[in-house]
Parts: C-alpha cells; structure tokens; sequence
C-alpha cells in the first residue's frame, strides 16, 4: 500500500469542536450559582425565600438561554466561555444589588430596574451576532466611530454635575452615561486608525536618537505630524472634554487604552514609557488644580484622616468611603460574613458605583473576591487569545483593545477601592448598578464573541488541483 498523498484532505473537524454544548452547560451552572445567591439573600434576612426569587431566575435563564441560541446559530466556534463568564457577572451583580435593596434605611429598589437594563443589553448583544456577520464591517467606520465618540463625550458638558462629575444626562428621570459606549467607539477608531497606519507610526519619520534596531527591522523612527496628527487630535479632544467634565478616571482609562494600542500596532516600547510619563503629569496637574480630583487624592493618601482612635486626632469629617471600604474588606476577612450578613450597606450610594466591590469583599470574603477577579481575568485572557490568533490588523487591534478596555476598567476601579490609587467613581463592570454600563459591557462581549468565531473557526478545504488522485491506496 502506497504512502498516503500529499494533497489528500484531511478530515473535516468535528461536530464538538463547536463547543456549544460546553457553553450551554457552563451557562446553566451560572444562573443555577446566581439563583443560589439570591436565595441565600433572602434567607439571610428575613428567613425567607425571597418572592421574586423564581421571576428573577426565570427571567437570568431565558436571557442566557437566547444569548446562547443567537451563538449557536451566528457564532458556533466563538470561544465557548466568554457567553457564561458575562452571565455569572452579570447575575452576581444583581444578587449583590439585590442584597443592598434588602437594607430598609437605603429604601432603594434597583435590582428590578438592573434586570431590565440587563435584558435591554442582552437584546443588544443577540443584536450584534446575529447582524455584524464579519467584524471587520467595522473598519468602513473608523471616522465615523471617532466623531461619534466625541459627540457622545461631549453632550454632558451642558448637564449638571452629580457628585462632582459631569458624566451623565439626566432628562425626565432617565439617565444615561454616554462614555460607556464612547469607550467601545474610540476602540473601534482606535483599531482601525492604527491598522491603517502602523507602518508609518513606526517607520516613518526621524530616527529615535539612541534607539536600538531589532535585528533584521529598520531602525526606530518618530511618526510623521501627517499620520500621527488625527489619532493624536481625536486623544487629545477626547481628553480635553473629560476634563471639562471632570471626569479623571474615565479619561485615565482612555489614555491607557490609547498608549496600549500603539503599543500593539507599533511594538515599539517607548510608546510605554512615553505614556506613564504623560499620565504622570496629567495626574498632577489634576490633583493639584482639581478641587473634585484634590479631594480624592486627599482620601487615597491619607483614609483614616477623619476616624479617630486610628489616625491619632479625627479632622471632624467623619470616616472616608475609602476608610468604610478598608474596614468592610477587614470585616470579611478569608471567608466572608455570608450573603446579606455585611454591613457594607453603609457606604454612601455603594450599589451604584465602585463600592459595590467591597459588598462582595466583605459578605464573599478574600476566597470570593478572588474569585470574581478570576472571572475578569479569565474573560481577559479568552480576548487577548482570540485576538491573538486573528490574522487581520484590524480584528488583533480591536479585540486587544476591548479585552483591554475590561481588564483596565477592574483594574482602576478594584485598585481605588482597596486605595492602591485615587478613587475614579467608574461602575464595576457588570457588578454595579448602571444601565449604561450594563448595556456597553454585553455590546463588547458580544464584539469579542464575534471575532472568536473567526478566530476558531476551521479554514476551508483546499480544493484538490485537476488530475491529482485523492485514493489513499494503490
């Protein structure tokens, strides 16, 4: 028997490649873990089952069960974890803003309201799978996606400031915070400006004074004023009105989402060093001109200023949220206090922002807040692989730069709350209370399903040339 040929096809990939099954399991073991904590809520508190509690899971199921059969039909070999990740995510969040409506001085009732704006997002995220057959669509709208960034950024300039902040735009008790879906625009820009143009960035131009040449790559060039000149304006605007708003850790995520893209697009480190010394300065001149910047790098620096026993004399401000947040973390110690058991309820508006994490670090303890920052960092990873395996600029660039975009966000707000840096106000991505946070966060997972499927998807068979025999055996 005569050796197999060379242009034999090889066989087709099997039907479980798909891992559709995988996904569907791993969804139904997240809303069965999120049903358990919003019954462990209610037990805690009153002894109860909670009266929702069955409305509640039906309703996480059947937006997880539609989520995974828009996949399956659109996306069957996207990565089989990243659908299951935003659900438990997502449902922890609503078990934690539940757990916070439970505390009758707060008299709030948000988790209705979040699983609403979770379905909305949901909707939103079938939208994007089932229409956007092919991310790299997106490319045809890089300016497009660049002005209507800034037009977003730019409308809550003429509203009131809530909590020092003009972030939001509140019209006839609606609200909503444009710069979560600015976010997933300038990344899209970002990718398809840099993409584009990434041999210019870092080839052309003078030559870096000093710089070393890799081997086998020409020498290390400054990008000309003409290509480097509209990324840099579109940054710059973008950072000028958040400013205007004075909103400094949306603008810090911003620029670090813009130095790690030119990173990627150029591989030149330099990009890196340039970027911490820009952030640097800009950080100074925030805390030392910015009142509402002032009075949080105060906080970070000094958070038991005004609890006395601890830092020697109270200054009479009464404990920080940053000192409330510390002792919250403290109270939960390695296991946590359990479910509805915390006391964390007392830092001011804790489900609508940042300290919502110290809800899940003192009633979760150490062993469960690591194991939410697992989830972030697993849903991470899953989009710098897919990233990574695509062939096209524009797909590498923007996947990198929306698993970015998360992996920043958690790392600003967590980093705030336990004060390694000044607080930001940004929401948890899907653990706090936002609509709008909620809704761009399932619009970006649904952009990194989408370029997974292309990402895994098996390469079709090439057609065998005429006259080559495809017989196995002679």
């Amino acid at each position: 028997m005569s050796a197999p040929s060379a242009t034999a096809p090889t066989a087709p990939p099997a039907r479980s490649a798909a891992r559709r099954g995988v996904e569907l399991s791993l969804i139904v073991a997240a809303v069965a873990v999120s049903m358990y904590g919003y019954a462990e809520v209610g037990l805690a508190s009153d002894g109860t089952l909670p009266r929702g509690a069955a409305g509640y899971g039906a309703g996480l199921a059947a937006l997880a069960v539609l989520a995974h059969l828009a996949v399956r039909a659109r996306a069957r070999y996207a990565d089989p974890l990243l659908l299951p990740i935003a659900v438990l995510l997502n449902g922890l969040g609503l078990v934690l803003i539940h757990r916070l409506d439970e505390v009758p001085s707060l008299g709030a009732r948000a988790a209705g309201a979040q699983l609403v704006w979770s379905a909305l997002g949901v909707g939103l995220f079938i939208a994007v799978v089932l229409g956007l057959r092919d991310h790299r669509v997106l490319a045809r709208y890089t300016y497009l996606s660049g002005t209507a960034a800034l037009l977003l950024m730019a409308v809550p300039i003429f509203f009131p400031a809530v909590n020092g902040a003009k972030i939001w735009i509140r019209l006839a008790g609606f609200s909503l915070q444009p710069g979560e879906f600015a976010k997933v625009l300038l990344a899209v820009f970002f990718a398809g400006y840099l993409s584009a143009n990434r041999a210019a960035l870092a080839y052309a131009g003078r030559p870096v004074i000093g710089a070393r040449r890799p081997r086998g790559a020409g020498k290390p060039r400054l990008p000309t004023g003409r290509v480097f000149g509209p990324v840099l304006a579109i940054w710059l605007v973008s950072v000028g009105m958040l400013v205007l708003e004075r909103d400094l850790g949306t603008s810090l995520l911003f620029f670090c989402l813009f130095v790690v893209m030119l990173y990627v697009a150029t591989g030149r480190t330099g990009w890196i060093a340039v970027g911490l010394l820009l952030a640097s300065a800009g950080a100074f001149a925030a805390g030392s001109r910015v009142p509402h910047v002032r009075g949080r790098v105060h906080d970070w620096l000094h958070p038991f200023a005004g609890v006395a026993g601890v830092a020697g004399v109270a200054d009479g401000r009464g404990p920080s949220q940053i000192a409330q947040s510390l002792f919250a973390f403290a109270g939960g110690g390695t296991l946590g206090t359990g479910l509805g058991q915390g006391s964390s309820y007392l830092i001011g508006f804790a489900a609508k922002s940042d300290f919502i994490l110290a809800t899940a670090g003192e009633e979760l303890g150490l062993v469960g807040l690591c194991a939410v920052f697992a989830l972030y960092a697993l849903l991470v990873a899953r989009g710098f692989r897919a990233g990574l395996a695509l062939r096209d600029p524009f797909g590498r660039l923007l996947t990198v730069g929306l698993a970015s975009l998360l992996a920043l966000q958690v790392f600003v707000i967590a980093g705030g709350v336990m004060d390694l840096i000044p607080l930001t106000g940004m929401a948890m991505p899907f653990l706090a209370q936002g609509g709008s946070s909620v809704v761009a966060n399932w619009i970006l997972v649904a952009l990194l399903v989408r370029a997974s499927d292309l990402a895994r998807r098996p390469e079709p068979e090439p057609a065998p040339r005429p006259g080559t025999s495809l017989a196995v055996g002679g």
